[in-house]
């Protein structure tokens, strides 16, 4: 599982691309649900604050938990508690660029990964094609002069 520092790797994100295109909080989650999508992984991302008041976006993520802290509580708290609750430390990945995340992902054996290198190849992954499934030969070679024999009787062409 993908335990993300959503308004961190956000930044790291707008620093790594055009500043034209600001990406939103909604695309970015969309986004990480393709990825996850693709590398059959589930996620949870982690905000600061109450978020857009039009969450609308953030449905239809069914391989992505996306949470506010709300007002009270930093983002940080809530990934630090996620980490310290998770029942499988060792198969959680963080995603974050903040020292106290890593510190306390490493604490408990988690992988800790940096936004830049989580987009890094989180961009990689979707820009493969996905491969189509072989085509067998006979779809390119025909089928054989017995065959052509057998129908062409078959549909009383030949007798």
């Amino acid at each position: 599982m993908l335990l993300i520092d959503g308004y961190n790797l956000l930044r790291a994100v707008q620093n790594l691309t055009d500043q034209s295109f600001n990406i939103t909080d909604i695309q970015l989650c969309q986004i990480i649900a393709e990825y996850l999508y693709r590398i059959r992984k589930k996620g949870c991302v982690v905000f600061d604050g109450i978020g857009p008041r039009d969450k609308s976006g953030f449905n239809n993520l069914f391989n992505l938990e996306v949470i506010f802290s709300g007002t009270s509580h930093e983002a940080d708290d809530i990934i630090e508690k996620l980490i310290l609750e998770n029942t499988a430390p060792k198969s959680l990945i963080v995603v974050s660029s903040d020292r106290r995340i890593k510190t306390a992902a490493k604490k408990r054996k988690a992988d800790a990964v940096d936004c830049v290198d989580f987009w890094t190849g989180l961009i990689k992954q979707l820009e493969k094609k996905k491969k189509a499934p072989a085509e067998p030969q006979s779809k390119f070679v025909g089928i054989s002069e017995a065959e052509t024999e057998y129908w062409l009787r078959e549909f009383g062409f030949i007798k």
